[in-house]
């Protein structure tokens, strides 16, 4: 494996119009080092985005390049977990439980055409997100504001219902429905970021489909950079905004995100010195990369479960024996130590053990029981029925032989002949929402350190929820929950409603995720985090000086 790897390494083609772009400009000089000189950071983002406006996108991938473009009211910290900094607020205070919140905008916080970023965007956002219309399936994590659930789901259609306001051009007041002790986390995500009022009327109406204001000749941003250029598949280039509040801070010149969709390709680029970041790592290249660049890989803990969606209104999967059946049949140990390679874990659960929750241990490997079940379902090799299903999953490689596993385990395991249908980034998620599916691959990283980032998805309507089921039980624990203030006794509710969930298995938990990837050491402020949600405002990069 190692001199295979080293064969591409140092044969590796640069064919692609990416790479020609890359390196037509210094033939003797290599990417990294000159864009390192430059400070234009190069990083892998595996496909192209769905799009960027803020309030419609629900992909990590999209994520990457709009936490450059915008900024929520607070910022994450690059290195420390919990810590919350200014963004667009300067500041913030919440009342004793933690159910009324004020933040104060900065005052000379402008949008990049100059615009001042006042209240009035804030509220025209909001209103946007949670319109029905908008149709916006991230419109939930705005729940927690009193009046927003019933606003976004046409019970009120008056937005003055929903408890967010302005007593003046930068102070807003938020009243929530519960006590929220990490709105300011919430906040990060980019459901909760401005867009720019003006902006958007101008190009449209307010919910309108496929408003052209996100095009780099319209984009308006409030981030540490803003739009240059898309050219698609090739690459998103943003620059530093000069307008941005804490531009002094920026350190770098610009990020050139690359949908870099075989992650070999990825490698070789980082190996050939065209990459400073890479999006992940392809199992075979973890071990290589692990033992031959100790200072360039990174394995990082990673707040994210993979599982499969069933689409419980298929003919076949509304019986939960047959369900439960598919679940028990699959080692997904197996998968981690044969295909994977880095480190996961063997998920139980939906939620990852964090704090002092843990995962109800519904789900385990049991293929005796999943024949079992599958027989108590009325199929199997004696009951003269057949089943026919596919298992939908994107065009990366890499899902491919993952879904290949799967394949394998319910045949050997079930006798079951399931075949799989791979589809590009932007066709797969439709396919999800309009539930136009028979089994489907997944994944969750968590908005927010919270368990109920993975909980509150599967509530009837939620928009990333995508798999035909929901429960009024399931509902009504996370709504005590909610308002449960004891901690402890509110986390032993939140898993009650996970044992619930996992029990009637729309899901079916697989691994929880580690982030594996390699960082170029010319690259500065990068650390380790829980979401992988790194602030690109203090990243840096730093060339090498002569010896």
């Amino acid at each position: 494996m190692t001199s295979l790897i080293h064969s591409l390494k140092v044969s590796a083609l640069l064919t692609s119009v990416t790479l020609a772009g890359l390196m037509s400009s210094c033939q003797q000089e290599a990417p990294v080092d000159k864009y390192t000189k430059e400070k234009v950071l190069l990083i892998g983002n595996s496909t192209e985005p769905q799009a960027l406006d803020p309030q419609i996108v629900t992909g990590v991938v999209e994520s990457n390049i709009i936490t450059a473009l915008f900024e929520g009211l607070c910022v994450q910290h690059p290195s420390q977990e919990g810590i919350h900094l200014p963004g667009a607020a300067a500041s913030w205070e919440s009342n004793s439980d933690f159910t009324e919140w004020t933040f104060h905008l900065q005052p000379n916080g402008k949008w990049s055409d100059g615009t001042p970023i006042t209240t009035a965007d804030f509220l025209f956002s909001y209103e946007r997100i949670l319109t029905p219309d908008m149709a916006a399936k991230y419109a939930s994590v705005l729940y927690y504001i009193k009046g927003a659930e019933d606003f976004n789901k046409g019970k009120n259609k008056d937005f003055k219902s929903v408890a967010i306001t302005a007593p003046d051009s930068h102070t807003l007041k938020l009243e929530l429905k519960a006590p929220t002790p990490f709105l300011p986390d919430l906040t990060k995500h980019y459901a909760w970021y401005p867009v720019p009022k003006h902006t958007v009327l101008k190009h449209g109406k307010m919910t309108q489909p496929n408003n052209p204001w996100t095009e780099p000749e319209n984009m308006v941003s409030n981030g540490s950079f803003k739009l240059k250029t898309w050219r698609f598949n090739d690459q998103i280039y943003v620059e530093k905004n000069p307008l941005y509040w804490d531009a002094d801070q920026v350190k770098l010149n610009g990020i050139r995100f690359l949908p870099i969709l075989n992650p070999y390709t990825e490698a070789r680029m980082f190996f050939n010195d065209q990459l400073h970041v890479t999006y992940g790592l392809a199992p075979e290249m973890i071990d290589h990369s692990r033992q031959n660049y100790t200072q360039n890989f990174k394995q990082d803990t990673y707040l994210g479960t993979n599982f499969l969606r069933f689409n419980v209104t298929h003919n076949d999967l509304k019986n939960l024996k047959l369900r439960k059946a598919l679940a028990f049949a699959i080692d997904s140990q197996s998968i981690i130590d044969n295909i994977l390679k880095g480190g996961q874990l063997a998920a139980y659960g939906m939620v990852p053990p964090m704090g002092e929750y843990q995962p109800p241990h519904v789900l385990s490997y049991d293929p005796q029981k999943a024949q079992q079940l599958l027989k108590e379902a009325g199929y199997g090799s004696d009951s003269g029925k057949t089943l026919q299903l596919t298992l939908l999953t994107t065009d990366k490689e890499s899902a491919k032989t993952i879904a290949e596993a799967y394949q394998d385990m319910w045949k050997k395991n079930l006798g079951i002949e399931v075949s799989i249908e791979q589809s590009e980034w932007k066709t797969y998620l439709d396919k999800l929402t309009k539930l136009d599916y028979d089994i489907g691959t997944g994944g969750w990283i968590g908005d927010y350190p919270d368990p109920t980032t993975f909980l509150d998805m599967w509530k009837k309507g939620d928009g990333n929820n995508r798999t035909g089921w929901h429960s009024e039980e399931y509902e009504a624990i996370l709504r005590d929950a909610e308002q449960t203030r004891d901690p402890k006794q509110r986390i032993k509710k939140l898993e009650k409603a996970e044992a619930l969930f996992l029990s009637e298995m729309p899901i079916m938990p697989s691994y929880w995720y580690t982030q594996c990837y390699l960082l170029h050491h010319t690259v500065q402020g990068w650390d380790p985090l829980l979401l992988n949600n790194h602030p690109y405002k203090f990243v840096d990069l730093v060339a090498e000086t002569a010896q």
